[in-house]
């Protein structure tokens, strides 16, 4: 069943993001990186919302329904709120400095990774 809550979470995240890709193009005329900064934003502001809700226990979901909307909804929506409720995580336990590297360390490696695989995909630039 979390297996099947993930996917049509998925769908349904990836689903919106594309939505708003378009509503961003339409009003910006190109939908990047307008279109990924909305999405990243709107992302951790519900993904910081609703663990504050389960937090606060100002409702209650099951495992699947958690599954559903955090790594499904929310992983195809955006994967960056799931990174910055982790590094929120970290530092609001007593560990800031270690959410403080999380961040830096995988937005640093993220972009040199991602420079190297641009660099192997077109090697003549």
């Amino acid at each position: 069943m979390i297996w099947a809550a993930v996917a049509i979470g998925g769908a349904i995240g990836s689903v919106a993001r594309h939505g708003v890709n378009h509503v961003v193009a339409a009003w910006t005329g190109r939908p990047s990186p307008y279109a990924t900064f909305t999405v990243n934003m709107i992302g951790c502001f519900l993904i910081g919302l609703l663990a504050g809700l389960i937090a606060g226990q100002r409702i209650e979901l099951t495992a699947t329904a958690r599954t559903f909307v955090f790594v499904g909804i929310l992983g195809g929506f955006t994967t960056f709120s799931s990174f910055m409720l982790d590094n929120l995580t970290l530092a609001s336990s007593g560990h800031a400095a270690a959410g403080l590297a999380n961040a830096l360390g995988q937005l640093m490696v993220g972009y040199l990774l991602a420079y190297v695989g641009y660099r192997l995909g077109v090697p003549s630039l």
